[in-house]
């Protein structure tokens, strides 16, 4: 599903900083994974990667066989818009549309017809327990409720790859669980292929497959049964 050979990523400044350094990695279809390490570590530069959001400085990144590198900008935006959903820390919600505006927006840029854009924003919506905010713009939302918005904003297309970026490091405890609860219900039923970068280590032991990175490499890969919730 995921493969990434020899990755490396370098960033040029006042001085040149290696971010991921010669990474091998392969993700099955399916796995829940979390990615932990020190602020700094490359954990974040991996997830960007994977979603296409960056170019590696030389290794090579597969998506179901496709190799990202090898992409034309406008194929890669594709790629990104239909095999990936992506989940922020701080939601990324557009403050002027309504919840199920901004879910729907990935759809307008896919061509969907209106009426089917409206039904599958209703259903996501009310798969993440919002069908009572459908009009309710970011302002007017809890952080958990915004969460929500971002979770079913993600899963518009049913993308088989969903990338969370500390989803619960901007909520507090109790939200925080509840939004890994649905992030793993979410998973249980679609079965996508979830990574999910945190520093809550009670996130991280929830997943079936810890990667820790440690100064852009690999320190460890330890699969476990993942708790049940």
């Amino acid at each position: 599903m995921i493969d990434l050979s020899q990755v490396r990523k370098e960033f040029e400044g006042k001085r040149r900083v290696v971010a991921l350094d010669t990474v091998d990695l392969s993700i099955a279809k399916g796995e829940m994974v979390s990615i932990v390490g020190a602020s700094g570590s490359g954990k974040s530069t991996m997830l960007n990667l994977i979603g296409g959001l960056d170019r590696p400085s030389s290794g090579e990144i597969r998506i179901e066989g496709v190799a990202l590198g090898s992409l034309p900008d406008d194929e890669l935006t594709r790629l990104r818009r239909d095999k990936i959903g992506f989940i922020f820390q701080f939601f990324n919600l557009l403050p002027t549309l309504t919840s199920l505006e901004n879910v729907s927006l990935p759809l307008h840029l896919r061509g969907w017809p209106r009426k089917q854009i409206d039904a599958r924003a209703r259903e996501l919506l009310d798969l993440v327990g919002l069908s009572h905010r459908l009009e309710h713009q970011p302002d007017e939302l809890s952080g958990g409720e915004r969460q929500r918005v971002a979770i079913a904003r993600a899963l518009s297309v049913y993308p088989p790859v969903l990338l969370a970026d500390e989803p619960t490091g901007n909520l507090d405890s109790k939200t925080g669980v509840e939004i890994l609860n649905l992030i793993h219900d979410l998973h249980g039923r679609l079965g996508a292929t979830v990574l999910i970068v945190t520093h809550d280590p009670n996130v991280a032991a929830s997943c079936e497959r810890n990667i820790t990175i440690r100064d852009g490499r690999i320190q460890a890969d330890v699969r476990r049964e993942a708790l049940r919730r």
